[in-house]
């Protein structure tokens, strides 16, 4: 009679931050830990997670969002906690976290069958600068985005006409990860990304605690988050046509 099997997926679910360091603190050889070495193995993680948005996108972690825009406002900002401060046109939609917008459309008729987008570019400064009248009105068809320390402001231009403040600026943008908060709580990622998040948390730890298992754990670590980022993602279909060359007569 065969073995039942759990009939779970849910570990990454379950393997809460105080499990994650005793399994990173136990592969670099230290049992038991406990005190300050909790908190300084929390505050690691903390920081590795910052370190993985150097790592380039995590499509987890991709949002999109129907902002409402009003005639004749060019900025709209999104502060990265409720902690931060506030103002007439702060954080609208209540979207906290923003670190980037990927790419964004002027979309009519939201909810209806009629919805219908036009593209909209990302531009640099420069070229935003270059406009002689940001608060013209007209029809949005381009933005730019400043990325300070607190929060992320979107710029577009031209603002929105009367015709156009009842259209939305549907954009996808990248957010955050999440901080880890308290010890019994799950990281705020998908279950692909649980082991280089441990072997990376060992290698921090490595850095403080057993300083002679510092290389030996950066390649584990390298290794492991190379092969979650290039699972990380979706796939789609890739079609190679070759072309077709009739020499004239």
């Amino acid at each position: 009679m065969a073995n039942t099997t759990s009939g779970t997926t849910t570990f990454d679910k379950t393997f809460s931050i105080d499990e994650i360091i005793e399994e990173s603190f136990e592969r670099i050889g230290l049992n038991s830990v406990a005190g300050y070495q909790m908190k300084s193995a929390r505050r690691s993680l903390n920081i590795l997670f910052q370190e993985w948005g150097n790592r380039g996108i995590h499509y987890w972690e991709i949002g999109e969002l129907d902002l409402d825009l009003i005639q004749g406002q060019a900025e709209y900002k999104f502060f990265r906690s409720t902690a931060d401060g506030t103002s007439a046109i702060s954080n609208p939609n209540g979207i906290y976290g923003i670190s980037d917008v990927l790419e964004a459309q002027l979309r009519n008729n939201r909810t209806a069958t009629t919805q219908s987008d036009s593209p909209m570019t990302k531009v640099d400064r420069s070229t935003y600068a270059a406009f002689s009248n940001k608060l013209s009105q007209g029809t949005p068809n381009q933005y730019w985005v400043q990325r300070f320390i607190d929060h992320v402001s979107i710029n577009i231009y031209p603002t929105p006409d009367s015709t156009n403040a009842s259209k939305d600026m549907h954009f996808y943008y990248i957010n955050r990860i999440q901080d880890v908060g308290d010890y019994t709580n799950a990281t705020d990622l998908p279950f692909r990304f649980v082991p280089c998040m441990t072997s990376g948390l060992s290698f921090y730890l490595a850095q403080k605690y057993q300083p002679q298992l510092v290389q030996q754990m950066k390649l584990y670590y390298e290794d492991e988050l190379a092969r979650a980022l290039a699972e990380d993602g979706s796939a789609s279909s890739t079609f190679i046509t070759p072309k077709a060359y009739y020499p004239g007569t």
